[in-house]
């Protein structure tokens, strides 16, 4: 396992540098902290959609309890302006900021001064904007499309039609339909320009087949290793060694909520075996009908040195 130290731009503040640790594994590269929730603080937005669903119920109870304590200090610092209210008592106007925020309005305790009014002005206004916002953010996070898509833990290079091809699998959990499914592969590796200078390279991968008008089921991807293929000539050593991986990149519309949906995995070097198969998923009955077994969907079987 080998780290490197980069330095990025931060948009916000063009003179400012920030150091980010990359992760590199098995030919994968991995930024310390990417995803992890807690980094967006600096943009709350983003932070209440990442942040999990405990934390983001919890916040919501926080910040409703401080903003009628709030409230509640405003209204006691106007001294007896509450009716029915105990003076100075502040659970009296801190629940009376309750009843006021949410328009409950139990008529037990309501504001007899001006100044009590204004404050209640304010805080229905403060209510009506609070309420908006956390149900746009709720909507928010429930109307978000996800794909439940597996990969194969690995992918195989093995002869497919008499040609080595670099094949894995894919299926789609849910079983329902996704449409129009779109399949991209990428190969990453280290290499050396002529100057010298050791740079991450891309690479496109040519499947057979990387659209699907539905993919309901399962989906075998594969490329053909010809000379005309990034992967040609090359050997388990070197994919190793110049830090290779294979990024999936799936995408489709989930006909269920129309709406886009991604998935993406990544093979690291390690990932990849060299002449093994899938075992096959595809059985028929008696009468014969078709099922996939799924049990068998990450298994694979070494080929005979002579095949």
């Amino acid at each position: 396992m080998k780290f490197r130290l980069q330095k990025i731009f931060r948009k916000h503040d063009p003179h400012r540098l920030e150091r980010v640790y990359i992760k590199i594994r098995d030919g994968q590269f991995k930024i310390v902290g990417l995803g992890a929730w807690y980094s967006y603080w600096r943009d709350p937005y983003h932070l209440l959609l990442t942040i999990p669903w405990t934390g983001f119920l919890l916040l919501i109870a926080v910040a409703y309890l401080v903003i009628n304590a709030i409230f509640a200090l405003a209204y006691l610092a106007g001294g007896d302006c509450v009716e029915n209210a105990r003076p100075g008592n502040f659970l009296d106007v801190f629940f009376f900021s309750v009843q006021t925020l949410a328009s409950i309005g139990y008529g037990a305790m309501y504001p007899k001064t001006t100044y009590a009014n204004t404050i209640v002005t304010i805080e229905a206004i403060a209510g009506l904007m609070g309420i908006a916002l956390m149900t746009g953010l709720a909507f928010a996070r429930f109307s978000r499309p996800t794909a439940r898509v597996v990969f194969s833990r690995v992918a195989v290079i093995t002869a497919h039609d008499g040609e080595p091809t670099l094949m894995f699998r894919t299926a789609n959990q849910r079983r329902n339909q996704i449409l129009e499914a779109q399949m991209r592969v990428y190969l990453m590796r280290d290499e050396v320009t002529a100057e010298g200078h050791k740079m991450r390279r891309i690479y496109d991968l040519t499947l057979r087949r990387n659209l699907s008008p539905s993919f309901t089921l399962s989906w075998s991807a594969m490329h053909i290793i010809d000379e005309f293929s990034p992967l040609y000539g090359m050997t388990q050593e070197l994919l190793v060694k110049m830090h290779t991986s294979i990024v999936v990149s799936l995408s489709g519309i989930d006909e269920t909520v129309a709406q886009v949906v991604h998935a993406r995995h990544t093979y690291g070097s390690t990932d990849i075996l060299w002449n093994y198969e899938f075992v096959n998923i595809i059985h028929e009955t008696d009468d014969g009908h078709r099922y996939i077994d799924y049990q068998a969907f990450h298994d694979v079987l070494p080929l005979d040195e002579g095949s």
